[in-house]
């Protein structure tokens, strides 16, 4: 599966030659796949097995058992982080670049194939497109994980036992596939040929997010880490989905998505807050200040910068909009004022002035005539 050049690329008809920078990022899918392939069959094979299944399968279980004929059931396995989900997080990055690029060729370059927009609209779709795919898969995912774990009716289990805190085999994998998308912006930025005045918000993005998730699930903050994972996931999901209503468009049309989204954003910051806050300061005991003041540091900080990003675009918008409209009041006043002007040359003078000036045309003009006759 060769990926075809997207973000307004024009592609050549030229095949470019092997193992240049044209070749890897228009094959970079299929580079990718066989990496991945690597460890699927070394996981096959007897001698490499335990190797590549440090890659694939999860490791640091700390309970669990197959089923027997004494258990038919089993027991469900428990988790806990450690070194080891760092082989999970490179390999499941593979399967990230492998889905971008799935995503991007088969569904939104044929949508932006029949839309025709602008190299601008055409960066901005892609973005949105790749990451409200991402939003709703993690927001249903965390949403699935709350129900199941109960922590809806029950909010003491976000903090009791710590830090003991095993998870399941979806919450482990829901961790690890996070880690891992943030991971694979970063190649990202070369396959998509992004421009460089483009590249420093989605560098801090990935950087922002690797860390922060991976700080949390590593010193055993998961639980909470998975709240507002979901609460924040369903907030960009919005977010994004408006900013593709304002590509085609159609902003007038849904001018109540974004009193919706904004009213969404305030809420989800304060609750954000409150629930680290509670869960952080309050409620866990078994916890050194060194943790508790670097979680809430992290967690307050990237929702100050949030909010100070938002109020940014909402002063933006409306300069913008104010800006545009100058320019159509100063036009409709021009075309106002224009026969105003006109009318007042005309009658600039009194009427007595006036009567005598027509007066005099007619006279010298009859005197005009009788020089002529004469």
């Amino acid at each position: 599966m060769a990926i075809k050049p997207g973000m307004g690329r024009k592609s050549s008809n030229k095949n470019p030659p092997f193992f240049s920078h044209e070749f890897v990022i228009q094959n970079h899918a299929d580079i990718v796949s066989c990496f991945a392939m690597i460890f699927v069959v070394g996981i096959m094979l007897q001698p490499t097995q335990s190797v590549a299944s440090t890659f694939i399968a999860l490791r640091h279980n700390v309970s669990g058992a197959d089923p027997t004929q004494e258990n038919p059931a089993g027991e469900q396995y428990l988790y806990t982080s450690g070194w080891k989900d760092a082989c999970a997080v490179f390999f499941y990055t593979l399967i990230c670049i492998i889905m971008h690029a799935i995503l991007q060729e088969y569904v939104l370059d044929k949508i932006s194939k029949k839309l025709h927009l602008s190299k601008f609209k055409l960066s901005r779709f892609n973005e949105s497109g790749q990451l409200v795919v991402f939003y709703v898969m993690s927001f249903l995912w965390g949403l699935d994980l709350i129900v199941r774990e109960q922590y809806i009716g029950n909010l003491q289990r976000l903090w009791e036992g710590y830090p003991e805190h095993p998870m399941i085999f979806l919450h482990k994998l829901f961790f690890v596939i996070q880690l891992a998308y943030y991971a694979h912006i970063l190649p990202e930025l070369y396959f998509q040929k992004v421009k460089r005045d483009e590249q420093k918000p989605k560098i801090q993005h990935a950087v922002s997010g690797f860390l922060l998730i991976g700080a949390a699930y590593f010193l055993g903050f998961q639980r909470i880490t998975l709240v507002l994972l979901t609460l924040h996931y369903f907030c960009e999901c919005v977010s994004h989905s408006f900013q593709l209503v304002n590509i085609f468009d159609k902003e007038e049309k849904f001018a109540k998505l974004r009193f919706f989204h904004n009213v969404l954003f305030i809420l989800t910051r304060f609750a954000t807050m409150v629930l680290a806050f509670l869960t952080l300061f309050y409620s866990i005991e078994n916890i050194s200040q060194a943790k508790r003041i670097l979680m809430l540091s992290m967690v307050f900080g990237l929702q100050g910068y949030l909010i100070f990003d938002f109020i940014s675009n909402v002063l933006r918008s409306k300069r913008e909009n104010s800006s545009d409209e100058r320019p159509k009041v100063a036009a409709t006043t021009n075309k106002t004022e224009k026969p105003k002007k006109q009318k007042k040359k005309e009658s600039d003078l009194p009427e007595v002035d006036q009567n005598s000036a027509q007066s005099s045309l007619t006279v010298s003009v009859d005197k005009q005539r009788k020089m002529k006759v004469k």
